[in-house]
């Protein structure tokens, strides 16, 4: 049996997306608000939980891998 792709693999690995479709998400809820139509805010308040459930996994953030004490801290990055 082929080994299948993590979730992960397809999703973009910047946090662009993921912070536009939370925005669009915001929007698409205010403009529910005032418009006083219920669907159109539940739509934007499952846009925003969308982005914010799948902004972890772009990040990284539930990898398997374990990363060495001390990488990725500030000093380290700053060269120090």
């Amino acid at each position: 049996m082929p080994d299948l792709l993590p979730p992960t693999a397809a999703l973009p690995h910047s946090l662009g997306p993921y912070l536009a479709l939370v925005l669009v998400g915001f929007g698409v809820g205010i403009l529910g608000h005032l418009t006083k139509i219920r669907w159109l805010v539940g739509i934007g308040i499952a846009l925003i939980v969308v982005g914010a459930l799948l902004l972890p996994f772009a990040a990284g953030i539930p990898s398997s891998e374990k990363s060495p004490p001390g990488e990725g801290s500030f000093g380290t990055e700053l060269g120090e």
